[in-house]
Formats: structure tokens, sequence, C-alpha cells
């Protein structure tokens, strides 16, 4: 009991983590459904519901102030610590996990690139010489919650290694979400911000480098350059991009250090517990001491923050953000070039794009399919990787704006999109059998 009780801080096993996302991508559908209803009901307080997130909020300090609407302090705000997680993650998996070595990488990032690109291409082919034709980034996101959700419906009948093709694919996909936004969405520039912001960075980057270790020494830069970021023009949410990557993420010992390390605390841990004043508290004390001592800032930071973004900030995200007056405008607005090329490129493009450069990758002998899944079960999770909802919203909002006449009809194609590419994906992978294919 003691062991495991040592271990499960130590290690976050993925099943662990596929359970909590499941979880929260449940929560993430019932706060849309939630926010869709409230919006078209005319009834009570509800009638006053969406116009509650234009509500301003002011905060000023020592002469500096902001003053910004309810939806874009979560939008700008809480969605900086979504970013920040996002970096943490990518950064984990390129230095110790699924995305480290070139050949375990190859079939998520082939299939990431192909699911950006072939959705992007739809999008355009629909909208070129439009005025939407600057929403091509729209189509391009996963929404590895919702995605995660659905694998988790189906149960046994998916095998473990979908599943982790699947959270890295989604990984890689949120990278270039990233290099995206910070690429293609920036409208305007001031250049005396944005040094101000890479200075910070660089003061981040060296604290790295000197192996500070203390949160404390990172998170109130972070605040700072969060603020930097937001006057420079580009997109504030990736200041938390920024500083998980100045976080250290290395564990300070050797294998062989830290393992002599857990074996002394665990017999200094036996003969506490032969002692009368041994509560459970004391055992406790002890086990977060060698978790704290075993682990990286990286480590403790998202252990720390995964629930808070997961069960808090993107619920509360998607609340604020599908609170959507459904206008027959909006849904007219299905068949117009940005209905079409979203609904072309989540649900068509997604899909399309991830098995073909998959397939070309296997084909090529870069990559193998992972154990037990056959190219139909990888079909059936480019179908899911169409759930597009949560980032795609958010570039919607940087494409479009919060409150162009085709904000609403992108977002109602994404709820559609995302809603048609989950249900077949779940159908797909429901009559899959089980046993796996050898070639494609």
């Amino acid at each position: 009991m003691v062991v495991k009780s040592l271990v499960r801080p130590l290690v976050r096993p993925f099943a662990e983590f596929f359970r909590r996302e499941a979880a929260s991508g449940i929560v993430l559908m019932i706060s849309a459904i939630l926010a869709l209803v409230l919006a078209n009901t005319d009834w009570g307080p509800a009638r006053y519901f969406p116009a509650i997130w234009d509500q301003h909020l002011r905060l000023a300090v020592n002469g500096y102030a902001l003053d910004h609407t309810v939806v874009e302090w979560i939008n700008d705000g809480l969605m900086t610590v979504f970013f920040l997680i996002v970096g943490l993650e990518i950064k984990r998996e390129v230095l110790d996990g699924e995305l480290s070595s070139p050949r375990q990488a190859a079939l998520p990032i082939a299939g990431a690139l192909g699911g950006m690109l072939m959705p992007a291409l739809l999008f355009t082919v629909f909208n070129h010489g439009t005025p939407t034709a600057g929403g091509w980034g729209i189509p391009m996101a996963t929404d590895i919650a919702f995605a995660l959700a659905v694998l988790q419906l189906l149960g046994p009948r998916v095998p473990l290694g979908l599943k982790v093709f699947l959270t890295a694919l989604a990984i890689v996909d949120d990278l270039g979400a990233v290099l995206v936004i910070a690429g293609f969405y920036t409208t305007e520039l001031h250049l005396h911000y944005l040094y101000l912001a890479l200075g910070t960075w660089a003061v981040l980057l060296a604290f790295n480098w000197l192996r500070i270790r203390s949160l404390w020494a990172y998170l109130p830069l972070g605040a700072v350059l969060w603020f930097f970021m937001l006057k420079s023009g580009i997109h504030a949410t990736l200041a938390g991009v920024l500083l998980a990557a100045a976080i250290p993420f290395r564990i300070p010992f050797s294998r062989p250090e830290l393992l002599r390390r857990v074996d002394e605390r665990l017999a200094l841990l036996r003969e506490k517990t032969q002692e009368p004043e041994a509560t459970p508290r004391v055992i406790s004390e002890e086990l977060e001491f060698l978790y704290l001592r075993s682990s990286s800032p990286a480590q403790r930071l998202e252990q720390q923050l995964h629930s808070v973004v997961s069960f808090g900030i993107i619920p509360l995200f998607a609340f604020a953000n599908t609170s959507l007056v459904i206008e027959p405008s909006a849904v007219r607005g299905l068949l117009s070039p940005l209905g079409l090329g979203i609904l072309a490129g989540l649900v068509v493009g997604k899909p399309l794009g991830i098995g073909a450069l998959s397939w070309l990758t296997v084909r090529l002998g870069w990559a193998t399919l992972p154990p037990g899944v056959s190219w139909r079960q990888l079909w059936g999770a480019g179908l899911l990787a169409g759930i597009g909802f949560t980032m795609s919203i958010f570039v919607t909002l940087l494409a479009l704006g919060e409150h162009s006449a085709g904000t609403d009809v992108a977002k109602l194609a994404i709820l559609v999109a995302s809603l048609t590419a989950g249900t077949l994906g779940f159908g797909l992978l429901r009559t899959a059998p089980t046993e796996p294919t050898i070639e494609p």
C-alpha cells in the first residue's frame, strides 16, 4: 500500500491521463449544451444570458489599467493557463514521451500534419476570394478532451495503442495551432512591448539555465510576460506556451540516484510506521516530501493545474463562447462558403489527411501501426480528430472577431461538424473488428 501511494505521484500513467481527459470532455459537452439552451430560452433571467459576457471588468494597478469584457478576460486571461498546460504537455511528450524518438513520433506527426493541411486546403477551396478566406485555421484543430471522451464510451473495444496515438497526434496538432496563431493571427505589432516580452522570456530561460527550480521564481514573471504579450499585439495566451518552455522539466537526479533516494526514504518510512506517533498525516508528509524532491517543477505544475483547466477553465470557455443564439440566418449560413469550409474541413479533411499521410508513412517504412490497431480503427480515430470545438472556436474568435457576422455561423458549423465527426467516428470504431489487419 505504501509503495502504491509512493509511486502514484511520481509517475503519471497514461490510463489516468485518459480517464481525466475523457471525464473533462463530458463536462465540456454539458457546458456547451447548457449554454445553448440558456441562450435560446426566452424565459426569465435566461433572456439576458448572452449579454452577461459583454459586461466590462476593469483592473487597475499603479496607473496601469486593463479594461475588458468578461468573455475577453476568459479568452485572453484564463485561456493562457490552458495554453500553459498545452505547452507543458508538448514539452513532456517531446522530451520523455511518445514524441521523444523519431520512430515513435513519425506516425502521430505525419497524421497531425495531414490532419492540419487537408482541412485548411478544403476550407480554402470553399472560401478563396471571400472575406472569410482568413479563417483557414479554424478546421485544423482537434479537441482532445472530446475525442477521448468518445473513446471512453467504447470501453475495451479500443486498444491502448489507439488512445496513445490519438493523444500524441492531438498534442502535435496543438503545437501546430500555437504556431498558426503566432504566425498568422497577429493583427498589429507594438515592438516596444514585444521586446519587453522577449526580455522577460530571456530571464525565465536564464532561470532554467541556472537550475532554479522554485515555481515561485517563474510564475510571477509569467504574469509579467502575459501583460507584455497582451500589449504587444501577439495573442496573450501564447505567453503560456513560452512560460512552459522555460520551466524545468528534467528530474535533478540520475536514475540510480533516484532509486537510491526512494529506497532510503522507504526504509525511513517503514521505521516511522512502527512508532506510535506515526499518524497517517506523518506518513503523507513523508510521501509528499519525496515527491517534491524527486519531481520537476514542470511535472508538479502540470499535475496541479490539469484538473483546474480540464474541469474549470475549458468548460467555462465553452460555456461563454457557445452562448449562441441560433438564428435562421446562422442555420442558412451553414451552406455559405464559411459553413461548408468548416464542415468539409473537420468531417472530411481531418480523417482524410490523417489516414492518407499515416498510410504513406507506414508504406515508406518510416513507422508502424501501434500494437493491436487496425487501419479501420485508425480511420475512426481520424474522424474523432474532426471534433474541433475548443481550439476551433478559439481560432474563430481570432480570425473573424468576436462580434462579426460570420462568427455565429462559424461556431454553429463547428458544433455541427464536431457532432457529425464524433458520431461517425464512434460508429466506425464501434463496428470495427478487434483483431487488426496486417496490411493496409
